[in-house]
């Protein structure tokens, strides 16, 4: 009976129940507006790196691949390198990624560009294409190197890609992004003799002799190497820095003043 006999100026005391029950509305998480904001911020990133690659790779579009370059392109490709170095420079290196073949776009390394001033000058030696390939899937510490020069004579072998220079190193890594190299041989291989010097040797419309199919076979299947080191005796070598790595870029540094290198992901040679 006292229930019916309260007034609206004496209410009754709410329940245990009834004052502590929460609004009956949904709360929102805050995880799927930081996710959203990671996604964001890893598109910008990407973004910029890519932006900061396309600068690199245009500022040494028409060099030569280092040889025609003035002081002031020079520095703006320095300055393109290491804007592309500062996104990964503290990462260790990703064999998975450095494994295989890299082609030169630019390099400011001496013992190249003696080569491609060579080719520039001299009416009977070209260069073709030069890569560094990398043979270190599956490995932790270390791999394989090959540095292939394509070159040629014309009239004697094929344009650009008549013969090729190989220059063999092994490779230890000693830093986070600092490697080794010891290198091991030089091989010239895959000599493409010219059509003017297979009619040459054995004329087409002359009957081929056993002799001049001889010449053309050792010709082409030619290979000499040539050890580096003297038995005995440690190998030459130097540091390189892997100053920046990923899916389609690498980035190299001589230690010492050796030069810089910019390569571009390429198929494999081999």
């Amino acid at each position: 009976m006292e229930l019916a006999f309260r007034s609206p100026l004496n209410p009754p005391s709410p329940s245990p129940s009834t004052a502590t029950r929460r609004p009956n509305y949904p709360v929102r998480p805050f995880r799927s507006t930081t996710r959203k904001f990671s996604l964001l911020s890893a598109q910008a990133y990407d973004y910029e790196l890519e932006n900061k690659k396309h600068q690199l790779l245009t500022s040494v579009q028409d060099t030569q691949r280092g040889l025609l370059v003035t002081t002031d392109q020079r520095c703006c490709i320095e300055e393109a390198l290491v804007n592309v170095e500062a996104f990964n420079m503290a990462h260790p290196i990703d064999f998975a990624k450095l494994d295989g073949t890299w082609r030169l776009q630019y390099t400011s390394a001496s013992d190249v560009l003696i080569l491609l001033q060579a080719a520039s000058t001299l009416p009977f030696f070209q260069v073709g294409q030069i890569f560094q390939k990398f043979e270190c899937r599956d490995q932790t510490n270390g791999g394989i190197i090959r540095n292939v020069v394509r070159w040629s004579i014309p009239n004697l072998l094929e344009e650009q890609e008549g013969a090729t220079l190989l220059v063999s190193a092994k490779f230890t890594v000693v830093s986070v992004r600092n490697i080794y190299l010891q290198f091991q041989e030089i091989t010239v291989q895959d000599i493409n003799i010219s059509e003017e010097l297979q009619a040459l040797i054995a004329p087409a419309i002359l009957p081929r002799s056993f002799l001049s199919l001889q010449i053309l076979q050792f010709l082409r299947s030619f290979k000499a190497q040539i050890p580096v080191r003297d038995p005995g005796r440690e190998s030459v070598g130097g540091l390189y820095y892997l100053s920046y790595l990923d899916d389609n870029m690498l980035l190299g540094r001589a230690v010492g003043g050796g030069g810089v290198f910019v390569f571009t992901k390429a198929q494999s040679l081999y």
